[in-house]
């Protein structure tokens, strides 16, 4: 039996949002959708997150749950929202809020078991990024990032030498769901490479015409 931690705005208990789970032995409590209730986390051993509606903030608050106390994370969203998923929810899995009890309990089975996340990342540049305290240094200089920065360089920096273009970069990092141009890729790009310094500025290489990429070695 798992402790659960149920977060939502639409619903009062865990059946509202899905039924299966009222039929399964697991321990639930249901929250509102919202950053105070994570300092309620208590023993929860996984967050089951509300996503069926209100998608730019459901995203928002699933990385803060990543960020923040980085519990596996069950999103229920309804078929219209599948389109949105990326990789910058930083969910676990996700379920359709019309699944059946066994679908339901093997989601927590495997999300409960996975193997922990590598949450610190190093390599032969200097740069030392780690994402349960969202920090990231480069010889051992702490960089002062944003949250949007943050995440771009790490996204980068997971796949040396690969080539994204501006549009690849917009929908990783900031999602499908965001609408300003790549425009803001160039802006975050240019912030790095200034808090880099002139002597690791290098790290994020221009592909003229096509995008950004980033060295191991400088």
């Amino acid at each position: 039996m798992a402790h659960l931690l149920l977060l939502s705005n639409n619903a009062s208990t865990g059946a509202e949002v899905l039924p299966a789970l009222e039929l399964l032995l697991h321990e639930n409590r249901c929250l509102p959708a919202n950053t105070e209730a994570l300092s309620q986390i208590g023993d929860a051993e996984a967050v089951i997150l509300d996503a069926r509606t209100e998608l730019i903030a459901a995203r928002a608050l699933a990385q803060t749950i990543h960020s923040t106390v980085n519990l596996p994370l069950l999103l229920v969203i309804g078929e219209g929202g599948l389109g949105v998923l990326n990789s910058a929810w930083h969910a676990s899995d996700f379920i359709l809020p019309t699944a059946v009890p066994g679908e339901l309990e093997a989601r927590i089975r495997l999300i409960l078991s996975a193997a922990p996340e590598v949450v610190v990342q190093e390599n032969t540049s200097g740069l030392t990024i780690d994402e349960l305290s969202y920090t990231a240094r480069i010889d051992r200089r702490m960089l002062d990032l944003t949250y949007k920065e943050f995440e771009l360089l790490k996204y980068l920096s997971q796949f040396p030498g690969r080539v994204f273009t501006r549009e690849q970069l917009l929908h990783e990092v900031w999602g499908y769901d965001y609408y300003g141009g790549t425009r803001t890729v160039d802006v975050h790009v240019r912030r790095l490479r200034a808090k880099l310094g002139t002597d690791h500025e290098q790290l994020i290489g221009t592909v003229r015409n096509v995008g950004y990429r980033f060295y191991t070695e400088v």
